[in-house]
This record gives C-alpha cells, structure tokens and sequence, in this order.
C-alpha cells in the first residue's frame, strides 16, 4: 500500500475514533455512573499497549467497569480472583497427558489459562504469592506464555487490568518494584459524588438490566495502537517529559531539593517512555494530531505515582505521591523554544 493511501486510511480511522469515542461512553453509561476520567485512562492504556493497576476501595465498580469495557471493545474477557492459594499454571494454563484412542499413543497437550484473553482481570493482585504474581510478568511484557519447552502467543490486543485494596493490607504481598514497572498507569478509582450516588442506588435498586452494545472491534484497536506510534511528537516535549522522570531521581543533578529530601529513588527510563506513549493516546482521544505539554502534565500522575517511592520524612509531613508529582511540575519547566535555535550560516552569493 502507498503511502498516500496509507494516509488516507488512517486518517479514516482517527476520524471513526472520535465518533465511537462519545458512543462508547453513552454505552457504558447505560451500566457505569460517573468514572469518566478513569474511563478515559483505560482506553489510553489499551491504545498505547499498556496495562493499567487500579486501585481503590471495593464496592466502586472495578470489576464491573472492566467487564464492560471489554464487551464495548468487543473483546474476549476473562477474570481470576488472585488468592494465597493460586498457583502460576492457574493462570499460564498447563499440560496435560491425552491418550490417543486409535493409537493409544500418550502425548502432553497444553490446556490454556484464563490469560489468554484480550482483557485480563486480576482481581486483588496482591493476594497472591510473588512466584503467582511473576506468572504475569512474561506476558505482560512479550505477549507470549512459556509452558513445557514451548512458547505460546496470546490473543491480540492483550490487555492487563490489575485491582488493590488500598486499605487492608493483611495477609497481601505487595507487589516488587519490577512487576509495578510492567503497569503503565496507576488508576485511582475514588468515591463517586452524592448525585452519582444518588444515582447508583437508584439504577441498583430497580429491576432494570442495561446491557451495552460493542462499538469497537479487536481489528480497530491493532490499527489504533499502530496509529498511536506514528503520531509525531516534538523534540522539546520529548524532552519535558524526559526532565520530569529524571528529576524523580535522587542521584541526578538536576533534581530539586524536596526530591532528595522526600524520595527513596525515582522513575525509571520506562516512565518517559508512558508518559509519551500516554501523551499521544490521550491527543488522539481528544481529536489532535499533535501532543503537547499539556498531554505530558496529564499523565504525570498515573505513570509516576507507582514509580517513585516516598520515604519517612514525607510520611512524617503528610505528603502523599501524587502531591509530590504536583510539586515537581510545579518546580521543572518546559524547555524553551530559544534551547534548539540552530546558528544561521551566512551563505556568499
């Protein structure tokens, strides 16, 4: 295919983006009150290849956003319920011995895991062991299961959607700093407002079933994610994005005082590289085809606050990540214009 009509063809499917953008969340307002930014993020996530770990209190709807999301999306979805007991071939899948009936030969044939789905639910995460928890590792980064010598792809687009209870901690395994790097963002799902309230006893309380209807298929979103990674970005917003992750770092010159003073250490290079990806989705979503600095403010928070780590002093004083996050943008500029200005050459006639 050329690449006028390339062009061509994905400018048609930006276009169909922003109008199933609206429908799809009219047709997950027919079950899900509220929640629109967490919407928003969640379909960041997915078109920049990510996967997102949600956290807050149960009862707000985690579970259920999620499930139906996946029929918005017209994905296949499956849930595992993370407990002590879960072992990795629960999630991975297994062999097992068949026996050949004209034969009688015996071979291992490997029985799937609910992990291969395009939605993954892993519902209290971290009530699992890490060697459970490690399970999800491969494939969340490669898209691939390793089993018995073999290696098996999973269903594309895959997607990850882990939950938290922030609240009670006993008898749960936090998750290692490696496995919280594999998330690209860290979703707060918060209590809704007293109107939505009002509005969620009421829907629950009546025998009323909504179902929503799909609106975007798997075919849609591989083309919408190949999108996302054409979608150009400039230089000096590349390097805010890059400014803010190293600033997080404790050991780097550039980092303000109250880092040194409030943080264990930093965000690693994968930050910079969700915060961009993230930046882009999101000026997709919002009909733009350039990213601004606004877009990397926007992502800030979900991509960083899983990945820098408070210590006493902040605990002592009452500051939470997200406050950290504030106060960084807050101290790091955007890069100017005048830093990449190139000398002019006089050129004899």
């Amino acid at each position: 295919m050329s690449a006028a009509k390339q062009s061509s063809v994905d400018l048609r499917i930006i276009e169909s983006l922003n109008k199933a953008k609206a429908k799809m969340l009219a047709e997950l307002h027919k079950v899900i009150i509220g929640q629109d930014a967490v919407i928003e993020l969640l379909i960041q996530a997915i078109l920049s290849r990510g996967h997102c770990l949600l956290v807050g209190v149960p009862g707000l709807a985690k579970t259920l956003l999620i499930s139906q999301l996946a029929k918005v999306l017209k994905l296949s979805f499956n849930r595992i319920q993370f407990t002590p007991d879960l072992m990795p071939s629960d999630i991975t899948g297994t062999n097992v011995i068949e026996e050949d009936p004209a034969t009688g030969r015996r071979a291992f044939r490997f029985v799937k895991g609910p992990v291969f789905a395009n939605v993954l639910l892993a519902d209290e995460i971290n009530r699992t062991p890490p060697k459970t928890q490690a399970a999800l590792l491969q494939a969340m980064q490669e898209h691939v299961v390793s089993a018995g010598g073999e290696t098996h792809e999973l269903d594309q687009p895959f997607f990850v959607l882990a939950t938290q209870n922030p609240i009670e901690q006993e008898g749960t395994y936090p998750l290692p700093e490696a496995q919280l790097d594999r998330f690209m963002f860290m979703v707060i799902v918060d209590y809704p407002s007293r109107d939505e309230e009002r509005l969620i006893v009421k829907n629950t309380t009546m025998d009323i079933k909504a179902e929503p209807e799909g609106v975007l298929g798997g075919d849609d979103i591989l083309a919408l994610q190949k999108i996302v990674r054409k979608i150009p970005v400039s230089q000096h917003v590349v390097d805010y994005a890059v400014n803010l992750v190293r600033a997080t770092r404790t050991v780097d010159p550039t980092a303000p005082d109250f880092v040194k003073n409030y943080l264990s250490w930093g965000a690693g290079p994968r930050a910079a590289q969700s915060i961009v990806l993230g930046a882009k989705s999101r000026a997709l979503l919002h009909g733009r085809f350039n990213v601004s600095c606004d877009d990397i403010r926007a992502m800030a928070k979900p991509v960083l606050r899983h990945r820098i780590f408070a210590n006493f002093n902040a605990d002592a004083e009452g500051l939470t990540t997200d406050r950290l996050i504030e106060m960084l943008i807050e101290k790091v500029p955007e890069p100017k214009a005048s830093e990449y200005k190139t000398d002019t050459v006089a050129v004899a006639e």
